[in-house]
């Protein structure tokens, strides 16, 4: 079911109302659970297509049952290393090309952050954070909720049973007509991003990427430079665009459901440093990382290697593969490796930089550094440059990134990363001068945000401006992290 079909709008329409005619607790989560059956449903043609996500959903539950009866430290690592291997496998990782696959096609669609919940659900459990007991309708809602179950944002459970679970117990004057009003246009401005703003990215991103790739007319030299920098960027905007819209349509429902699904991205392109842009950009991907990977990786080097001094240096080595870890879990090919490893060296260069930025300067003259314009707007687009050009892996497969390495070469790709960061650093700048100019005059996002004339207006606009564009386009772009 496409995100911005006109059965997607209708099935969420249906749910909605149907919810909000009910009051009853036990009803309205009925209509849910059915809702979530039948939004899984429409991804498969027939029934053997279900059968090995379903395997790996009951393999996850008895593993957190198991957890929770067997309080042994070696029983959640045991069952984190089974659901991995059966992930692995399901998901036809390229690396075990020999491993006897199966030869049927099914759905692989919504495993990845299956996995995710599942991991979360074995280790609160057995750490005692996660008390109840999980029901089996509560566990397929909570990894297969349909608002979620492509591609997040990764609630935990906790948030999951109080806004799934205890808010089904809200009435409906609990909602009031402003409450509704910033659901509604928290979800036209979502499509607004992805049909408009990400459909035309993703426009230029084709046009200039199939010049890069044009059999027998492929560019070179400077023309090769400044085409393959314009259309990582392209690529960035479409990407950050389609996913962020996704995530204020899905949020925007969930409230009308009575849901409080958790923000997932926070402005990352004022992100100073590659760091703090994954603070921003799918902050529940980074926080799960930061949770069950860096963390507990960074106390187990703290203790094989106990010395204050080297816990910065250990923390580069923990970056280094959490982010690597991450890079590798979006795709099964090794080009994702590829990525993983530009995801891992931005991160550790990072904090090598800072580190030796501080011993050198000290944290004051470092801060100080850090807040001048010029400073600041260079590492912003650097930022940005760089994963531009990370995210390349995500749009090439091998034989075009050896292409792409043979042409542009060590000097080709460094120069095609400054002008990506000066080109990205020139329009932030402006960027926020012109909006500092435009709210001297008047705060217009408060004025369209609300419910009076202008902001009813302005969603009026939208919807006119959504359906112009998409006729335009005569296809609107799919939802790009529903293939990770």
């Amino acid at each position: 079911m496409e995100l911005t079909s006109l059965s997607f709008a209708t099935f969420v329409a249906a749910v909605v109302i149907a919810v909000d005619l009910f009051p009853s607790h036990t009803l309205r989560l009925s209509i849910l659970t059915s809702a979530n059956f039948i939004f899984v449903a429409t991804y498969i043609t027939e029934l053997r297509q279900i059968v090995p996500a379903l395997v790996f959903l009951l393999l996850c539950y008895v593993t957190i049952r198991l957890v929770r009866r067997c309080r042994s430290g070696i029983t959640p690592l045991i069952g984190i290393g089974l659901v991995l291997v059966v992930y692995v496998y399901v998901k036809k990782f390229s690396f075990f090309d020999h491993i006897y696959p199966l030869k049927f096609p099914y759905l692989v669609v919504g495993l990845s952050y299956m996995l995710f919940r599942v991991i979360h659900l074995i280790v609160d459990v057995h750490s005692g954070d996660i008390t109840e007991r999980i029901k089996p309708l509560t566990f397929f809602n909570y990894t297969c909720n349909f608002l979620t179950f492509i591609s997040g944002p990764i609630q935990s459970y906790q948030e999951f049973a109080r806004g799934f679970i205890a808010s089904q117990r809200q009435t409906r004057d609990e909602f009031n007509s402003d409450y509704v009003f910033c659901a509604f246009h928290r979800i036209i401005y979502g499509y607004a991003k992805v049909i408009i703003v990400s459909g035309i990215a993703n426009y230029l991103y084709l046009y200039i990427r199939q010049r890069i790739f044009a059999g027998d007319t492929e560019l070179a030299g400077r023309n090769l430079i400044v085409e393959y920098g314009c259309c990582s960027v392209m690529y960035t905007v479409y990407l950050y665009f389609n996913f962020s819209g996704y995530m204020d349509i899905v949020i925007g429902v969930g409230r009308l459901l009575g849901q409080d699904l958790p923000e997932n991205f926070n402005k990352p392109f004022l992100a100073r440093n590659f760091l703090e842009f994954w603070t921003r950009w799918h902050m529940t991907l980074s926080q799960w990382f930061k949770t069950y990977l860096f963390n507990p990786l960074m106390s187990m080097l703290i203790g094989r290697i106990p010395q204050p001094v080297m816990v910065p240096y250990l923390g580069i080595m923990a970056f280094f593969i959490t982010f690597f870890v991450m890079g590798v879990w979006h795709g099964t090919t090794i080009v994702f490796v590829i990525y993983g490893l530009l995801m891992g060296a931005g991160a550790s260069a990072n904090k090598l930089w800072q580190l030796v930025m501080v011993d050198r300067l000290g944290r004051e003259r470092y801060r100080r550094l850090s807040e001048q314009p010029l400073y600041m707007y260079f590492s912003r687009g650097l930022t940005t440059g760089f994963f531009s050009l990370g995210l390349t892996c995500l749009w090439v497969n091998m034989d075009q990134l050896h292409r792409l390495w043979d042409a542009l070469g060590p000097a080709g790709l460094s120069s095609a990363l400054l002008l990506s960061a000066t080109g990205c650093g020139i329009a932030m700048f402006l960027h926020d001068f012109l909006l500092l100019q435009t709210k001297k005059w008047f705060s217009w996002t408060a004025i369209l945000s609300q419910r009076n004339v202008f902001g009813n207006f302005w969603c009026a606009a939208e919807i006119l401006l959504i359906f112009t564009v998409s006729t335009f386009f005569h296809k609107t772009p799919e939802f790009v992290y529903r293939a990770f």
